[in-house]
């Protein structure tokens, strides 16, 4: 996508108080997975609120939201933004990310798997609310139809933001996998998500989409680590 036109596409889908489109354009957004044994998902909470509050004293930091799997307790997802690569790169090379690094290598069952993304349709996070219910899902296109899921996503956020059960509603873009993204959901509540999953906007979409896929369609539950 043209420089120009990512701008007009990221404008389009602004939220109020996020600054200007060319700020979002430079923004960073970054999804890391991460996985422990079982029986220390404890204390990866621990580990991960510092991290938290470390980041989040950090300049040219955005946003810094942990969540934790419904389903499976030992499986998180970070999700960060930053006012530019530089400011991402600076985070990496910190004290408290390498002492973080570190203990969190005696308790994981995965790779640490840290994916960096550029601004497709960024939301603001939404207000703490009891019982709200995060969804992380992960889209994957073989290359040649890249250009239809945009497509497809598009209208899916502007559908989906306009459910009266939705909080937020993001999509962001893989930046060396520009057929991969991010897309982040949280509904008011399980009721909320099960109604937005069954509208016709999200079969359609599904639908549509089914055909292209190039890997399952990796849909998780989580609640926020508070």
């Amino acid at each position: 996508m043209r420089p120009l036109m990512s701008v007009l596409f990221a404008a389009a889908f602004l939220p109020a108080g996020l600054g200007s489109a060319a700020a979002q354009e430079a923004a960073v957004y970054v999804a890391t997975y991460i996985e422990v044994a079982p029986t220390a998902a404890g204390q990866a909470v621990a580990l991960i609120k510092d991290l938290g509050a470390a980041t989040r004293k950090e300049d040219g930091n955005q946003r810094f939201q942990a969540v934790q799997e419904r389903s499976r307790p030992n499986r998180f997802v970070v999700l960060e933004a930053w006012n530019d690569q530089k400011a991402l790169e600076a985070h990496g090379k910190s004290e408290h990310v390498a002492a973080f690094r570190q203990k969190l290598a005696g308790i994981n069952t995965a790779p640490y798997d840290e994916r960096v993304h550029g601004a497709f349709a960024p939301a603001a996070l939404p207000a703490p609310a009891r019982g709200a219910v995060w969804v992380v899902t992960h889209v994957d296109v073989p290359p040649p139809f890249k250009d239809n899921a945009v497509g497809l996503l598009k209208q899916l956020v502007g559908d989906s933001r306009k459910d009266p059960g939705n909080l937020m509603f993001e999509v962001s873009q893989q930046g060396n996998r520009p057929n991969h993204f991010t897309v982040v959901e949280v509904w008011k509540n399980g009721k909320a998500f099960d109604a937005g999953q069954t509208a016709a906007p999200a079969r359609q979409f599904r639908d549509k989409l089914g055909p292209m896929l190039g890997a399952l369609y990796d849909q998780r539950l989580y609640k926020p680590v508070e």
